[in-house]
């Protein structure tokens, strides 16, 4: 059984920082101690979770596995005193918020939306070289952190000259233990809030313009929403606009740039890959699976529970690592590997349950417009030294990613299909 004070650095953000995500830990715990209590130096002690199939169990029992009371096991242990986001409601509160906007989301709404994000998708690859040529880039910067903030930003009715703003503002709430989106003297809970309070604001005011003058966007829908017959309180409405805009950008970006991070050492995969587009959409599901870009949720016991043998009480706290889940060997034929054309693929990067990511269908488009692009016009491409990562032990990213390109000739590439 593992030491529980040597497992802290399972929610170390530094941790993620420095080393990435702790593999070999998650391997060793799904052998030895998959329900396995963590005594981190800091942040309250709490059950790691490590198998696929107590992640599905957990969560799919959310009267006995409750959102709350939530805990931020990096920032001190503290419980959220702010009004809930999606993510950490339980039923029937959280079926009631999500259908508010559930139907702007589904495949077929996304799919009459999809020439507008395809043309986001070229716009920005056709920015990034003449055909022929050799070009070195921040892939982050130049396509994986726009495309999805540009498109969840579009669906808000966001002003495309503010998408860096908000871009900015999203970075307090996923990397709030990141020194370089710290201010001086920042806490990471000051972090957080800064972050939160900037968000709250920005939407407070945008909120107030779009009920007197509404469009066909998020934010005008949610600002007119009524939840048995009253509109919602202005402190939930500014957390929904929170979860919107910060899911619909962090998770996705860090999908799009783990994707071309593995894509770019295994150079076999990618001339494959290009050669047949039609392995495009099973190349999504294992950037999904492989790079899995939201780290963990948190569960609360509401009564004393026995998990594999593993006696749990009630008021604890439990983490369910979801990389680990897409690495579960007796689900996985070699998790470790990258195989673009992977099947079958359950991997649980969206989650699973109710709480299953309400913009799923969204990121799977996104990110197969910036595969099919790629493959188009990019021939070849490598990355230039040691990536820089996010320190979060929520969301896992690389912050920049320098690749050098050569550009494809497009008439002997292939066309997105």
């Amino acid at each position: 059984m593992p030491d529980p004070g040597a497992l802290g650095h399972l929610l170390d953000a530094r941790h993620y920082g420095v080393h990435g995500y702790p593999h070999e830990t998650w391997a060793r715990l799904r052998r030895e101690a998959p329900v396995a209590w963590v005594e981190p130096d800091e942040g309250i002690p709490y059950w790691a979770i490590t198998r696929r199939a107590d992640i599905v169990r957990i969560s799919r029992e959310p009267s006995l596995f409750t959102n709350r009371p939530r805990f931020k096991a990096s920032v001190g242990g503290e419980e959220s005193a702010k009004s809930p986001t999606l993510s950490s409601m339980d039923p029937p509160e959280h079926q009631t918020y999500r259908q508010l906007v559930s139907r702007r989301f589904t495949p077929r709404a996304l799919a009459r939306l999809r020439d507008p994000i395809e043309a986001v998708a070229a716009e920005l690859m056709e920015g990034l070289g003449e055909p022929g040529a050799e070009v070195e880039l921040d892939f982050v910067d130049r396509v994986a952190a726009p495309m999805p903030i540009l498109i969840i930003a579009w669906l808000m009715g966001l002003p495309r000259e503010d998408w860096r703003l908000v871009y900015g503002m999203t970075h307090a709430m996923t990397g709030f233990a990141d020194p370089e989106y710290q201010q001086p003297g920042e806490t990471p809970a000051d972090t957080i809030a800064r972050g939160r309070r900037e968000i709250y604001a920005y939407f407070a005011e945008l909120a107030a313009a779009r009920r007197a003058r509404p469009g066909d966007d998020l934010v005008s829908l949610l600002a007119r929403a009524e939840i048995d017959g009253r509109p919602i309180g202005q402190e939930e409405l500014l957390a929904y606009y929170l979860i919107l805009i910060v899911a619909g950008n962090e998770t996705t970006r860090n999908a799009i740039s783990g994707g071309v991070h593995a894509l770019a050492n295994d150079p076999a995969s990618w001339r494959r890959l290009r050669r047949d587009p039609a392995l495009v959409p099973t190349a999504v599901e294992e950037i999904l699976r492989h790079g899995s870009p939201v780290i963990h949720h948190a569960r609360t016991a509401a009564r004393d529970v026995e998990l594999r043998g593993v006696k749990i009480s009630k008021g604890e706290t439990l983490a369910l690592f979801y990389p680990s889940a897409n690495r579960d060997e007796t689900v996985f034929d070699a998790p470790e590997a990258f195989r673009i054309d992977r099947r079958p693929n359950p991997h649980l990067a969206f989650g699973v349950g109710e709480h299953v990511c309400l913009g799923a269908h969204l990121a799977r488009i996104e990110i197969e417009l910036v595969l099919r692009h790629l493959a188009r016009r990019v021939e070849t491409f490598e990355v230039l030294g040691p990536v820089e990562r996010l320190a979060s032990a929520n969301v896992g990213g690389i912050k920049n990613l320098r690749v050098r390109m050569r550009m494809a000739r497009l008439e002997s590439a292939s066309k997105p299909a």
